[in-house]
């Protein structure tokens, strides 16, 4: 269904029953990447899938921020007649879901981070992503989204998805072609790391339980969750083995045991 927030239609569904945990996707993806995970644990868990903007059903109609969507989160939430969830949020929806606990943390009863960063740490190296993504959302607009895919699908990011059946790529080269260069461009500009506060300094304020989860073939995030671990003041770091970047995608059963384990034991933190 289509929620309205000032002017602005998100797509979100609801699936099970129970506690209500919030599912944020990440970039070029949509609610279906969370398909599988949605199909478990549905008489113990309400599961919410929402399409952030500038992906799947929720289209962009004006500039938008990581702030503004933190913002309209809550009154979707609000709307839901939901005070608190829990939050699972994938690399953007990491960054997405991480934003929103440090903005409005007594709505948060806990924090699954997968592949997700704070941010960056300099404004030097935030100047340098913004850069790089401007050049990304430049080559969405001027060549059109079956281009960018096959440049972003051959990221070493997602090399280790390579190896998964000939089923899985396929539905995931569909969901990463059934978005708009518009949107992706959009959320690139708005949403980026490089545009993005920076939560290094203010980690240690938040006091809900945090689970971050890394594919150990995903170096990069896995040293970036070592360093947030040490940061949060109850986190619990999992480091996946054979798997990359996208765990719940490569491991979904690994995935889906792991994070409904957490939830059920922060219940009675």
């Amino acid at each position: 269904m289509f929620i309205g927030v000032q002017g602005r239609n998100y797509w979100i569904d609801t699936i099970g029953e129970g506690e209500p945990v919030l599912l944020l996707h990440g970039f070029t993806g949509s609610h279906s990447t969370w398909d599988e995970l949605v199909s478990t644990h549905q008489a113990q868990i309400q599961w919410i899938r929402l399409d952030l903007p500038g992906h799947g059903k929720t289209e962009v109609t004006e500039d938008f921020t990581m702030e503004s969507v933190c913002k309209d989160i809550r009154e979707l939430l609000a709307q839901m007649s939901l005070s608190s969830v829990h939050i699972i949020g994938y690399s953007m929806g990491g960054r997405t879901a991480l934003s929103f606990a440090m903005s409005y943390p007594e709505m948060v009863k806990s924090l699954t981070l997968e592949s997700a960063s704070p941010g960056l740490h300099s404004t030097q190296d935030q100047l340098a992503r913004q850069t790089k993504d401007e050049g990304l959302a430049e080559s969405l607009e001027q060549d059109g989204i079956e281009a960018f895919v096959e440049k972003w699908e051959n990221l070493p990011m997602f090399e280790s998805q390579k190896g998964l059946s000939e089923d899985i790529q396929n539905r995931i080269r569909r969901e990463r072609l059934s978005q708009t260069p518009k949107g992706l461009a959009a959320s690139l500009r708005g949403m980026g790391t490089g545009v993005q506060p920076s939560w290094w300094d203010r980690l240690s304020t938040f006091t809900k339980p945090v689970l971050l989860v890394t594919g150990e073939w995903d170096e990069k995030f896995t040293s970036i969750a070592k360093q947030m671990e040490d940061h949060f003041l109850n986190a619990t770091h999992e480091n996946i083995p054979q798997t990359g970047h996208a765990i719940h995608v490569e491991q979904a059963q690994t995935f889906a045991k792991i994070v409904y384990e957490f939830i059920v034991s922060s219940e009675t933190r």
